[in-house]
């Protein structure tokens, strides 16, 4: 998959392109060079979400895309998001938003848009909800653009489609349902993410941090960019990891540099055995060592998501938020999720103040979870004589 990191706004090539620079060192196509078919595929454009999860169960809709007809899917995302996409098959090329994340940028979207219109494409697909999000296809002059109502977004698009939330419940599905005909039932079942890992930044990962690889390990991903209402009460991870350490496993705590003090907790007394790697490793990275792992005891997170598309055996914890609208898309996930009263409340923090969706998830709970899923020994049952 090409790169393309547009600034100012350059347009990255796919293979076959010839390329012409001028002094201003800007790269424009001067010829294209096509094999096969002398039918050319479709050119799609996705204006990508700005989450980790989101970007991952995007997949499923490139998948969609692809199984419909031949197409070229190039992806406008933020940056971070690369490490995903070039594990993606299905996306031919990345394009870099030169915004950061809630910018308008109203002059900047005029003119990455204005470059793109060259480049072709018959159809632009819009996945946020916002109207700032679909100025890039408009600018472009993408003859076809696709998304939902969002922000009275009529005009900017012009395949408008109503969401229906209740027949859509799940992003996922809201998201395959823009690569479908308007009104056409969703594909049964519908196509899952599936990540491809970089078996080289494996390798060198194993030698940079010094991991066994006859020692098998379970990550844990503690943190949640959401807020504390997603996040398992680190003492149950410290004592999960304590169990599993005595059980034979190492622990890898993977997050972001905001959850190096969660690895430092989970880790305190054992760091020969739990390793946190919070803050130490790239989102590429992060995807790549989880498909390493025996297994993965994750929050309702973006990781989590990146666990389910390698499918590695996964138990989900949720709080706050719900597997009704998120669920992991893999087929070996445990999910603990306890259905209070009180849930979902969809909060960063406990309107409440007790977390109870939370605490009372117990670590005995979760070592079950691993066990049903055969990543540890199902308990010995010793019936009364």
């Amino acid at each position: 998959m090409a790169i393309e990191h547009p600034a100012p706004f350059a347009l990255s090539l796919s293979k076959g392109d010839a390329v012409d620079r001028a002094s201003t060192g800007s790269a424009r196509t001067v010829s294209v060079c096509r094999t096969g078919s002398d039918i050319s595929p479709r050119r799609i454009l996705v204006v990508g979400p700005s989450w980790v999860g989101d970007m991952v169960m995007a997949q499923s809709l490139f998948k969609t895309l692809k199984a419909g007809a031949p197409c070229e899917i190039d992806v406008l995302a933020p940056g971070w998001s690369l490490p995903i996409l070039e594990r993606m098959p299905e996306v031919h090329r990345g394009i870099v938003m030169p915004l950061g994340h809630g910018e308008f940028g109203w002059s900047k979207r005029r003119a990455l848009g204005r470059e793109l219109a060259g480049a072709g494409y018959d159809q632009a697909i819009v996945l946020p909800g916002s109207f700032k999000s679909a100025l890039v296809p408009f600018f472009a002059r993408i003859p076809r653009r696709t998304g939902f109502r969002g922000e009275m977004r009529y005009g900017l698009l012009n395949d408008v489609r109503p969401l229906d939330k209740a027949a859509l419940p799940m992003t996922v599905q809201r998201f395959v349902a823009l690569g479908r005909v308007a009104g056409a039932p969703l594909p049964e079942p519908f196509p899952r993410p599936r990540l491809v890992p970089d078996q080289a930044n494996q390798a060198r990962l194993r030698t940079e941090f010094g991991l066994s690889p006859e020692r098998p390990a379970v990550a844990f991903m503690p943190g949640a960019e959401y807020g504390p209402a997603k996040q398992w009460p680190l003492a149950h991870f410290a004592a999960l990891a304590e169990e599993l350490v005595q059980r034979g496993f190492q622990v890898w705590v993977l997050g972001s540099a905001k959850d190096s003090e969660f690895g430092e907790v989970i880790a305190a007394d054992m760091e020969e055995s739990v390793i946190n790697l919070c803050g130490r490793t790239q989102l590429g990275d992060a995807v790549d060592l989880l498909a390493m792992a025996q297994a993965a005891v994750t929050n309702d997170s973006g990781l989590m998501h990146v666990a389910a598309a390698l499918d590695v055996p996964l138990v989900a914890i949720y709080g706050s938020s719900t597997p009704d609208h998120t669920p992991p898309l893999a087929e070996r996930v445990a999910i603990r999720y306890l259905r209070l009263e009180c849930s979902p409340c969809f909060e960063r923090t406990c309107p409440l103040g007790h977390t109870r969706c939370l605490h009372e998830i117990t670590p005995d709970s979760v070592v079950a979870a691993l066990a049903q899923l055969d990543v540890l020994p199902q308990p010995m049952i010793v019936w009364p004589r």
